[in-house]
């Protein structure tokens, strides 16, 4: 065992779509588990391929959501797209899925059946609202659980008032971490097991929302929907060139960052002089404020509030954030050269592991059916079988 590769040996049939199974199960193929993305080969595959901008065979997230994986593309519908699944069922470690709950039982692929087939496999399913209760056949993405959930509500832009989703997958991508974190655990202590036991995962959007959103939702719940507000000024605030964020916790940072931004007044201000005294006041200190902010270059307050022990940041495109020299010092970032991608794509390297690298599997995302005829192989077809099924359009890919 190793650390570059812990999974090194597994094999994990992968048949989720999306961002949420995908992103569970891309993390286990960077820790070298042999993944098998298991997709239709109509309509473009996984839909997650077709989302926003497409590269050939790709969008920006099934280029995270399949790096490092081999891709099937095999139709389930028909008898013989379910034997080959079966034949893959075979010797899997993890059979992971993203269907509608009860869509996978009527492919004949349930838990009971597989775990029947793999007494010791890891059966992983993902859903929106779960595999029971009144909305679970209810189809759900990224901005329906963010409304159910309650993030929207508290994400209001500052001119309109009115609640807007939060743009990133904040769900989908939380919820593939705690799917891998649990399927990675279930795999540790089934290697010390003598007899190989399997389990069962089940994993919805709407938990991992309600995960994610745990601390906002218990301080939200406990002050019964108005959440206390700080009494130091923290948030975005307008420079000469830009935007920065401050964000001070403790009283100790008022004097500090009076201090920093030249408003030393405000000290013996009896609006603003005690902790008490400022949350009262807030609003008044607010008015005062962003006109001396937007007065100083971002450059300026940024330097001067550092040197203060005072939290702050610009506000950053993606892009520039890309071109920042912390971001380069750090080496958290590699650009990957992808099919059909017209140039080179930031990706962010896992923690704990080498740095992504161009040319191995581990940076490299499949396009539709590019292992199809490898995986067969390698699962007892002969090739005589594999253009039969090729001419049927039961598989399909490169």
């Amino acid at each position: 065992m190793s650390y570059d590769a812990a999974f090194a040996g597994m094999k994990v049939i992968d048949l989720s779509g999306g961002v949420a199974g995908p992103s569970c199960a891309m993390m286990l193929a960077q820790h070298g588990a042999d993944v098998i993305k298991v997709e239709t080969p109509h309509n473009g595959g996984d839909w997650s391929r077709i989302l926003g901008r497409t590269y050939g065979d790709h969008s920006a997230f099934s280029i995270y959501g399949t790096l490092g994986k081999r891709s099937l593309a095999l139709d389930l519908k028909t008898a013989e797209g379910k034997e080959i699944l079966w034949r893959l069922v075979g010797g899997a470690d993890v059979f992971m899925e993203g269907f509608r709950p009860g869509t996978i039982q009527k492919y004949g692929f349930g838990y009971d059946a597989v775990s029947a087939k793999e007494p010791g496999i890891i059966y992983y399913s993902i859903s929106g609202f779960g595999q029971t209760g009144p909305l679970a056949a209810r189809p759900a993405m990224e901005p329906v659980l963010q409304a159910f959930i309650g993030i929207v509500t508290e994400n209001k832009g500052e001119q309109d008032q009115h609640p807007h989703r939060i743009a990133i997958s904040l769900i989908d991508m939380f919820s593939g971490l705690l799917g891998f974190q649990a399927i990675a655990t279930s795999l540790y202590v089934r290697r010390e097991q003598e007899v190989k036991q399997g389990r069962f995962i089940e994993l919805s959007l709407m938990h991992g929302g309600a995960m994610l959103s745990v601390i906002r939702m218990i301080a939200n719940y406990m002050e019964r929907g108005t959440t206390q507000r700080t009494s130091m000024p923290n948030g975005v605030f307008n420079t000469v060139d830009g935007q920065i964020n401050i964000t001070m916790v403790r009283p100790t940072d008022w004097r500090p960052f009076c201090e920093a931004i030249e408003q030393m007044q405000w000290l013996d201000d009896p609006r603003f002089s005690t902790h008490p005294a400022r949350a009262a006041n807030l609003d008044d200190l607010y008015l005062l404020l962003r006109p001396v902010l937007a007065a100083k270059t971002t450059g300026w307050l940024s330097e001067r509030l550092t040197a203060k022990g005072i939290m702050n940041g610009r506000v950053n495109s993606y892009e520039e954030f890309l071109r920042e020299e912390q971001v380069v010092a750090t080496g958290i970032m590699s650009w990957l050269a992808q099919p059909g991608v017209p140039e080179l794509v930031p990706m962010p390297n896992i923690p704990g592991l080498p740095a992504l690298e161009n040319g191995t599997k581990r940076a490299h995302a499949p396009s539709l059916g590019e292992h199809t005829r490898d995986v067969l192989a390698e699962h007892g077809y002969s090739a005589t079988e594999i253009a039969s099924l090729f001419d049927k359009k039961v598989v399909a890919g490169g």
